[in-house]
């Protein structure tokens, strides 16, 4: 049994996988290289194909712990199968945290027991870290040093772990699950160069690695992709037949289809590392645990060491924690937001104050204001007098946030889409078709003795007739034209595979500032509190009789702005606020730090004209005090920095010339408010609030504390904010406005009016959420909203939700709330009579709904628009569960905060420029959300063209597999240059020019068909395979029926004419050979030649995806060309093209025939084909399925139960709880609160 055991990887992540050992055999070896001898090379193409076939065909099973190779499969919807090979390294340990101390013998020792166990294992370190080891392994000569087993996939190392008994991951710090207090009392000290050595064995070389693949290696790789091998096979078997021209035709193309791809593949491969170039290698300093600073390179530097930043900046190698100092960081590659944020050290709670949450263990998402990502840029920093800024490594190389970017665009899932399915589908279907050929052609031959070498030519000929070489050209002409449109419209795509999947698209997320809204917000106005009342509003603070006030010094002092080469910079909205009160901010000079305890970062003060007039000064008062007295001027001796878990930042300052100081916090209001004393919170708070939030203002509330003299400027720096942060004073609102974008309503109508659900998904607040879905018309008016808010399990009490409407909120709610709700969309014929209602919730009660109702989620996300506080990781979590109900989803984001989501979805779109956008599929040049409905027109029209030529494309092979298997009949084939022409001057010039039409004006709420195998695609092509069969046939047959008719020879030509005397006796030969000169063979050809004419232009659709094929001039002119040259050719023969094309003459009267057969094959093949889109496949549905059938998609599905049940949606003032064990089949229960 223990052999058989299946180990799980990542338990539970998104890389989850299922991990089985082998340990190669030779016997199955030696057995699988007679076999691809044998099969000349052909059965070590399918062991590449099939990494499980590989694995199973040369190894024999066994333990993880023994296996020499691992076969992975991924857990997710692909099942993916991959293998990697498992190395052996030695090491003086099995943990990078283990202490290592020397504590014996020298380094030049000998006696190393690494070589001779190294040898008497069989195994060698890995090359990389072999000399390395073999040099830590001998400075620590009296440990036994462990064999360590590893794997590495995917750029991450994977290490055997005895504990565990399975394979495990070393990311970094993270794994000791390390304390604030710990990081600073055992980790801040820094490694010895020897714990740095023996760590890196484990961690590796910190560093990005992007390798650019050599053209070899990528041509290889493109060229053994299946497609190209068969024509290969095509071009080695027409070479054979010597049928050259075609061979060359589709050699050229298939070389220029693989350079381009090549092209586009090293490209992109280039793009990602100059991107992650940008830092891989700098000089740092860390700190020695001696107390020495050593200079090394980034790529030295392992979890644990302590890097010392310096002051002018730097782009960081790697994460890592402040310890020390602040620093001010640009974080736009993570966040796309240009905006310096400020880090502050990590706090280090003395064991005496310090509750259990204060001392929690370090985690990168909790405290990321205290971490510095890689890739950031550390624009500057500042230390207190003699202390240097010192962060801890935490992360290094690809387990770093950068890293796991990387990774993600390195790695990405691969795109599950219908139309590539569907395609495999059908060419086993021709495949199967070609198999039939294949006997019959081998069994007719037998019948006929024909030499050997004819029966195989022509009877794989068939297979290569039956699936046709052009199809990957065929089907990738339509996606290049698409892509050269949208690079016209401003939308530049690096996955072109993914055009033909927006064309499916109904369902668009959308984030809201930046997206739908403008970046920056706008002051509009602020309303002051005094004596427990409102003021009334005020447009600004910027007033002398206010310049004094608290009210003004919050707006001054709270805020993390900082100047950098001389401009103020920092988050907008405390850009904004600080602009409004007209005040100068000024980073602190050495004399003035003296005037306030000499550290002093930041100092604020009014413009002059804005203070009040001093009385005159008399003689005997000494000028310097009066100076100092006149001065006003504020200190800000601390900050806690914005927090989005408490929703509020604070500041200690003081006012010069003050003994105390004072505290200023500001938040969202109800927090605010809810650490105020309550006679200072004015009564209508509550009202006036929500007025404000409904109208879609951002609603800031300040609040004021007069500290006690007893906290002196040493206390305030150690000081818990919990202890500043209470029994405050309520200044007042500040109420700031972000303006929708102008294009947004327009856009967001023009996708409800194609039954496009737009969904909001963004890092604000609730209410302003929910307002600006109102205002831009997400959410209709009149419709519903319901907040979910879901509370995790606490003291033994399960999770529930609790459901409201939030036009109905709770007067007396002192927390922050983020609404998001889907809209309702009726995707189902029979409209819903009853009101519409949406969902809202915020990030947290989605983690808590995700965890503990997952089936509820479903039935949210279904009526959901706009999801609040949603985290970058929930993001991506949201457009995966939309998708798990069978949605087509559209991402638009303008930040790498976006990053996953716009990966994940089926087409993500990037408004910005920026790194993030490499990972986006596409970019749009134009920064506002116009370029969606572009996108999904051209995807629409560029599916709708992937159909047309498949279709197409089907038919040619068919239609071409009909004519040679009705000539096989009389031993007779189609002439090498009768294939030519067809191949090339019909099938090349209409494939070509058909892909070419523009895309419909505009979006139309019908969705094209999601996959070839549906029933009006499929009842379209089989009818038309039936027309151009029945045809073919008659023709065959009717030829021989005609009274002038005989086998023909030169001599009895029916035109009897001398010229084909001399014809015939020059190609004497020939005919003889292959018999390609006769009546059946003329005849076939002109209606086979007209029918992938009408087959074209019937399969060729317009509106309302694509427009008219009219409009389409290269068509339009090859097609009409075409037809005049066919009937050109077939009633007036020239002598030299007859002759060309190995036509016969045939009289007068059959020409007319044919030209009839021709005709009412065409009426034929356009009626049937106008009577499918006018539906008539419904009607056979009905026919053949009379009873009403389930829908497909799974939130149809869900939609249909959702709308009987009585207790949906759920009732304002109900609560649902989890259940601990589902009874009935249902996980939660819904009560009525009393």
């Amino acid at each position: 049994m223990e052999k058989e055991e299946v180990k799980v990887l990542n338990k539970g992540e998104e890389e989850e996988m299922e991990l089985q050992g082998y340990r190669l055999c030779r016997w199955r070896l030696a057995l699988v290289g007679i076999g691809v001898l044998c099969t000349g090379g052909f059965l070590l193409l399918l062991l590449y194909w099939m990494p499980e076939w590989c694995v199973k065909s040369t190894c024999n099973r066994t333990t993880a712990r023994d296996a020499d190779v691992v076969l992975l499969r991924s857990t997710d919807e692909f099942r993916r199968w991959f293998l990697a090979r498992v190395r052996v390294m030695l090491a003086p340990g099995s943990n990078p945290f283990h202490s290592l101390e020397t504590q014996t013998t020298s380094p030049s020792s000998p006696s190393c027991p690494f070589s001779s166990l190294s040898l008497a294992n069989g195994h060698t370190p890995n090359s990389s870290d072999g000399s390395h080891a073999q040099e830590l392994v001998k400075r620590y000569a009296d440990y036994q040093p462990t064999q360590i087993r590893y794997f590495t996939f995917h750029s991450t190392k994977y290490y055997w772990n005895d504990g565990l008994q399975n394979f495990d991951v070393f990311i970094g710090l993270d794994d000791l699950h390390v304390s604030c207090s710990n990081l600073h009392s055992e980790h801040s000290a820094g490694l010895t160069k020897n714990q740095q050595e023996y760590r890196r064995l484990f961690f590796g070389v910190n560093e990005i690695a992007v390798k650019v693949p050599s053209v070899f290696k990528l041509l290889i790789k493109e060229v053994l992709n299946p497609f190209y091998i068969f024509q290969l096979f095509s071009v080695i078997l027409w070479s054979a037949d010597e049928y050259y021209y075609y061979a060359v035709a589709i050699l050229f193309m298939s070389v220029i289809s693989i350079a381009t791809s090549l092209y586009t593949i090293k490209k992109q491969y280039v793009m990602l590392h100059d991107m992650v170039a940008t830092h891989s290698v700098v000089r740092v300093s860390v700190c020695r645990a001696s107390n020495e600073i050593e200079e090394i390179l980034s790529t030295d530097l392992v979890p644990g060491d302590v890097m010392v930043i310096p002051s002018n900046g730097t782009i960081m190698p790697c994460d890592a924690v402040l310890v020390s100092g602040t620093c001010i960081v640009n974080e736009s590659m993570l966040t796309g937001e240009s905006v310096p944020v400020t880090k502050t050290n990590l706090p280090n709670p003395l064991p005496g104050e310090s509750g259990e949450e204060d001392d929690s263990a370090y985690n990168t998402e909790d405290h990321k204001r205290h971490t510095l990502f890689c890739g950031t840029h550390v624009i500057q920093t500042r230390f207190y007098t003699g202390e240097l800024v010192k962060a801890v490594v935490v992360r290094t190389g690809f387990s770093t946030a950068k890293g796991q970017l990387v990774r993600s665009i390195l790695y990405p899932k691969p795109t599950d889409f219908k139309l590539y399915r569907d395609a495999y589908l059908f060419l086993l279907c021709l495949v199967a078709v070609a198999g039939i050929g294949f006997v019959y052609s081998i069994v007719l031959s037998i019948l006929n003795k024909m030499p050997a070498k004819t029966i195989i030519i022509e009877s794989l000929d068939i297979i290569t007739i039956t699936v046709p070489p052009a199809l990957p050209a065929a089907m990738t002409a339509g996606i290049v034209y698409a892509q050269r449109r949208l690079k016209h419209l401003g939308i530049f795509c690096i996955s072109p595979q993914r055009i033909n999947i927006c064309g499916q698209i109904n369902l668009v997320c959308f984030d809201k500032t930046g997206t739908l809204t403008e970046d920056g917000l706008d002051l509009w106005g602020v309303q002051r509190v005094e004596n427990g009342s409102f003021h009334l509003s005020e447009e600004n603070a910027y007033k002398e009789n206010l310049v004094k006030s608290q009210f003004v010094a919050c707006m001054a002092t709270c805020h993390s702005l900082t100047k950098i080469e001389g401009q103020l910079s920092g988050d907008p909205l405390d850009l904004k606020m600080f602009e409004a009160t007209g005040w100068i901010l000024e980073e602190a000079t050495e004399e003035e730090t003296s005037l306030h305890n000499r550290i002093m970062p930041t100092v604020v003060r009014p413009p002059k004209q804005l203070l009040p007039p001093e009385p005159a000064v008399s003689p005997e008062q000494d000028m310097e005090l009066y100076e100092l007295s006149s001065t006003y001027e504020i200190g800000i001796v601390r900050q806690f920095p914005f927090s989005s878990a408490l929703q509020r930042m604070c500041v200690v300052a003081r006012l010069l010339g003050e003994k105390r100081m004072d505290a200023y916090t500001k938040g969202a209001p109800e927090v605010v408010a809810s650490l105020c004393k309550k006679e200072t919170v004015p009564e209508n708070f509550a009202e006036i609030l929500e007025g404000y939030t409904k109208q879609g203002f951002r609603v800031i509330a300040l609040a004021h504390r007069r500290l006690e003299s007893k906290l002196t400027w040493h206390k305030v720096q150690n000081i818990n904010r919990d202890h500043i942060e209470g029994n405050m004073e309520f200044l007042g609102l500040i109420i700031m406005q972000n303006k929708l974008k102008a294009e947004t309503p327009a856009v967001l109508q023009e996708l409800h009016r194609a039954s496009i659900r737009t969904v909001m998904v963004t890092g604000d607040n609730m209410l302003t959420a929910i307002s600006v879905a109102r205002d831009c018309g997400m959410i209709p008016p009149k419709d519903t909203v319901i907040i979910a808010d879901a509370l995790p399990p606490h003291d033994g009490q399960a999770a529930k939700i609790t459901w409201r409407y939030a036009e109905k909120l709770s007067k007396t709610s002192c927390m922050e709330e983020v609404n998001i709700s889907l809209e309702e969309v009726c995707h189902v014929d029979e409209p819903k009579t009853n009101e519409l209602y949406h969902f809202a919730m915020n990030g947290k009660s989605f983690a808590v709904i995700s965890e503990h109702f997952p089936d509820m989620l479903q039935k949210l996300v279904l009526h959901g628009t706009v999801f609040a506080r949603m985290a970058p990781d929930q993001k991506t979590q949201l457009i995966e569960v939309l998708q798990g109900v069978d949605y087509f989803v559209g991402m638009c984001g303008d930040g790498a905060n976006d990053c996953g989501a716009l990966k994940r979805a089926h087409g993500g779109i990037s408004l910005s420029e920026l790194e993030a956008s490499v990972a986006s599929p596409f970019t749009s040049r134009t920064p506002n959300i116009s370029c969606v409905p572009s996108l999904i027109r051209e995807g629409r029209a560029a599916l709708i063209t992937s159909f047309c030529v498949f279709k197409f494309m089907a038919l040619y092979s068919i239609i071409q597999y009909i004519s040679v298997t009705l000539l096989y009949s009389i031993l007779s084939n189609l002439g090498d240059f009768q294939f030519l022409f067809i191949d090339i001057a019909i099938i090349l010039l209409i494939v070509f020019t058909m892909s070419l039409n523009p895309a419909w004006k505009e979006l139309v709420s019908r969705r094209p068909p999601s996959g070839l195998i549906s029933g009006p695609l499929l009842f379209s092509v089989l009818t038309q395979i039936l027309i151009c069969l029945g045809f073919q046939t008659i023709t065959f047959l009717w030829v021989r029926k005609q009274s002038w008719y005989t086998v023909w020879t030169p001599l009895t030509d029916a035109c009897i004419l001398s010229s084909h005397l001399n014809v015939s006796d020059h190609n004497n030969t020939e005919v003889d050979d292959h018999n390609i000169q006769n009546y059946e063979n003329t005849s076939l050809f002109y209606v086979s030649c007209f029918q992938y004419l009408v087959v074209a232009i019937v399969f060729s659709k317009g509106k309302p995806f694509r427009q008219p094929s009219y409009k389409n001039w290269p068509f339009v002119l090859s097609a009409l060309s075409l037809y005049v040259f066919l009937l050109f050719l077939l009633f007036h023969p020239v002598k030299s093209i007859d002759v060309f094309l190995e036509i016969v003459c045939v009289p007068f009267e059959w020409r007319v025939k044919l030209f009839l057969i021709i005709l009412v094959n065409a009426v034929a093949s356009v009626l049937v084909e106008g009577a499918i889109d006018l539906r008539a496949y419904k009607c056979l549905s009905r026919l053949c399925c009379p009873s009403k059938m389930a829908p497909k998609a799974r939130y149809m599905h869900l939609a249909q139960e959702l709308s009987v049940d009585p207790d949906w949606p759920p009732k304002p003032t109900t609560t649902t709880e989890a259940k601990s064990l589902p009874e009935n089949g249902s996980p939660y229960q819904i009560m009525t609160n009393s």
